[in-house]
């Protein structure tokens, strides 16, 4: 507020499909898909019918997507989406199934890191026999 006054609120700025394509990475089918599916909440449109994204479907975008990337299944995000709409009576839903997702996550993490340790391990042997004097290098 500025003397007194309320300041004039600015309307969110809506994103074009193109836009939010640029933005996620994720592809124009990705997006509608993600729609049709549920995912994300219907997209505002145009009078023209054209989508526009505001700045809380992007924030959910970018959410859907570190999901994706820790390997959570397209299902459970349905699932996961489906319980967000349900409003606040399913936060300890929500947050069961985000914590069942992160140990599931450090699973594959430890995985992840016993598999580098034996790549490394090979590595080194590999290396190591190259810098045997007179080695033509392994067979």
């Amino acid at each position: 507020m500025t003397g007194g006054h309320p300041l004039p609120s600015t309307p969110e700025p809506a994103l074009t499909i193109a836009q939010v394509v640029e933005r996620t990475g994720l592809s124009h089918d990705t997006l509608r898909y993600y729609e049709k599916a549920g995912l994300i909440e219907r997209v505002g449109r145009t009078t023209g019918n054209q989508r526009r994204y505001a700045a809380g479907d992007l924030a959910w975008l970018e959410f859907l997507i570190r999901l994706r990337e820790t390997g959570m299944s397209i299902a459970d995000m349905e699932r996961f989406a489906r319980l967000r709409s349900g409003g606040d009576p399913t936060v300890p839903d929500r947050l069961a199934m985000l914590r069942e997702h992160r140990a599931d996550l450090e699973d594959r993490i430890r995985a992840l890191r016993r598999a580098a340790t034996a790549l490394d391990a090979k590595i080194d042997h590999y290396e190591g026999l190259l810098e045997r004097p007179g080695s033509d290098g392994p067979a």
